[in-house]
């Protein structure tokens, strides 16, 4: 069975880091497309991350460029979203999800309704930035 797991969500304050983990049982993300999509209250899915495990493409949503990083760890079977400066606005449920079509996935990642590209998916796990 393929399954995603996540975590690493928590409360923190404004300006403060957190690292999001996706963890992966029963494939390897060895050739997948890997994105971390998020949901903040009464909003659509939006792109944040993506990152094509085939040919190692990573893009991220203009409004997390140079805060967030995504990595891999593959002998973990594990990919990373680490979130620095953290604001207000980053306040949402935080999804990974993956997609063995990996190019069509990492190019439809970004834009709106690229989430319906991917197929896997895990629970989420809830971002909150307060003070």
């Amino acid at each position: 069975q393929l399954q995603l797991v996540e975590s690493g969500g928590a409360l923190v304050q404004p300006g403060g880091s957190l690292r999001l983990s996706c963890a992966a049982s029963g494939f390897s993300l060895d050739v997948y497309a890997i994105g971390w999509f998020r949901q903040a209250p009464g909003k659509e899915y939006e792109g944040v991350s993506c990152i094509n495990n085939n040919d190692g493409r990573i893009d991220y949503a203009d409004s997390v460029k140079g805060r967030f990083t995504i990595s891999r760890d593959k002998a973990k079977n594990t990919v990373y979203l680490q979130m620095n400066s953290l604001e207000s606005e980053d306040t949402a449920v935080y999804y990974c999800a993956a997609e063995r079509r990996a190019s069509r996935a990492s190019a439809a990642c970004l834009l709106k309704g690229g989430h319906r590209y991917f197929d896997v998916w895990g629970q989420g796990t809830l971002v909150t930035v307060s003070s």
